[in-house]
């Protein structure tokens, strides 16, 4: 049987870490791997993790299992910190392998509610967007996004795609630090789109990543809540990876608004899918992330933690785009001072990004996407002087 399956193909970044870690020189600059660093090149556990891991060592009496849905704790306080107060009758939700868990379960929820359903991606999107839509065989298309001329939002080709959206069809948006390319809707954009998704009949589907990485946790989640309130049926992923920085935890959530009285059939259905694909969701995160949410002086400890981790990488884009300037003599790359959450994608082409590389030992994927937190106030200079070399 075994004998018949064909080579995957290789995944972009993966392939990329293996490259970073067989080279020797003590220079490299890894700017590839989306997770958050402090200026050591350290991905911490937070102040309120820690914490919260201590008490539970103390006060944990068993390791059985929870609910197929998770913990109605660990749900009932990502709702409301993602949603804020008045959803909780129009909510089902359910624990997940982190976002890209969220992410699939939603998808295999809209399969077996309308099979028929496209699922529209921004271009560019998050690879594993389009990676997990073509593994299960749905229908999907693309709507303009991003102005590489501009490196802002193709706004006018976005609104002009999304026309052709067919009532029934799920459209996938970035509920803020969009990856990989860092350049948000403003709130009048959102406006639009929301207003022509409304009148087409889609239903969004936002995924939510970084809450808490671009303008700040409450105002990250406004074009969410925006969502939420205008139409009858959201699907939301979200993951506690990056703000709660508990990647190796996979603790994630997927949330499904409807009608209440729709609601505990939507449940039903979203804790069947758990149980064909993992069963029970993972647990130690989700607690953790519980805990935090449900004490106020963790909650106040770890929000501001994530504003340090926010302030450190604006003080980085900040840094970089006044080094490119200086360095390239132009004002090509201010836009990334502008950019928000942990990407941006420079505008480089394949061979450009190929030179950082073998001459510079910087790593970015190949799309010229690199991660803000790679770098530190050392190495911005350095990149910027590379950059401006292979220009």
């Amino acid at each position: 049987m075994l004998e018949t399956l064909n080579p995957q193909p290789q995944d972009k970044i993966l392939q990329l870490i293996t490259m970073y870690a067989s080279d020797v020189r003590p220079s490299k600059i890894d700017l590839g791997v989306g997770v958050y660093k402090d200026a050591t090149g350290l991905t911490p556990v937070m102040r309120a993790v820690k914490a919260a891991e201590k008490k539970l060592w103390e006060v944990e009496k068993t390791k059985t299992y929870t609910g197929l849905a998770g913990e109605p704790a660990y749900n009932a306080a990502l709702v409301k910190m993602i949603l804020g107060p008045g959803f909780a009758d129009r909510a089902a939700s359910v624990g997940t392998p982190g976002g890209t868990g969220a992410i699939r379960q939603a998808l295999e929820l809209i399969q077996m509610s309308n099979p028929k359903a496209k699922v529209w991606l921004s271009n560019p999107t998050w690879q594993n967007h389009p990676s997990i839509i073509k593994y299960l065989g749905m229908p999907t298309a693309d709507y303009r996004y991003f102005d590489v001329e501009t490196s802002g939002i193709d706004f006018e080709g976005l609104m002009a795609d999304l026309e052709t959206v067919a009532a029934g069809d799920a459209v996938l948006l970035h509920g803020c630090c969009h990856n990989p390319t860092g350049a948000n809707l403003t709130p009048d954009q959102w406006d639009q789109v929301i207003a022509l998704l409304q009148r087409k009949g889609a239903v969004p589907f936002v995924d939510l990543a970084y809450q808490g990485f671009g303008d700040g946790l409450e105002d990250d989640a406004a074009a969410t809540r925006k969502i939420a309130a205008a139409f009858p049926e959201v699907l939301i992923a979200a993951s506690c990876s990056k703000n709660f920085g508990i990647y190796r935890e996979r603790t994630g959530i997927l949330i499904a608004l409807t009608s209440p009285d729709r609601r505990a059939v939507v449940q039903g259905n979203l804790a069947f899918l758990n149980r064909q694909n993992f069963s029970f969701p993972p647990d130690h995160g989700a607690r953790l992330v519980t805990m935090i949410l449900e004490d106020e002086a963790l909650t106040a400890d770890w929000k501001a933690e994530l504003e340090e981790v926010r302030q450190n990488m604006l003080g980085l884009r900040k840094q970089l785009a006044d080094e490119l300037r200086r360095a390239t003599n132009s004002d090509r790359f201010d836009f990334v001072a502008h950019h928000r959450g942990m990407f941006s994608r420079l505008g480089l082409t394949e061979a450009q990004v190929a030179r950082l590389r073998e001459e510079h030992a910087i790593y970015m994927v190949s799309d010229s996407r690199i991660n803000i937190a790679g770098l530190n106030a050392k190495t911005v200079p350095v990149l910027a002087a590379a950059i401006a070399q292979v220009i």
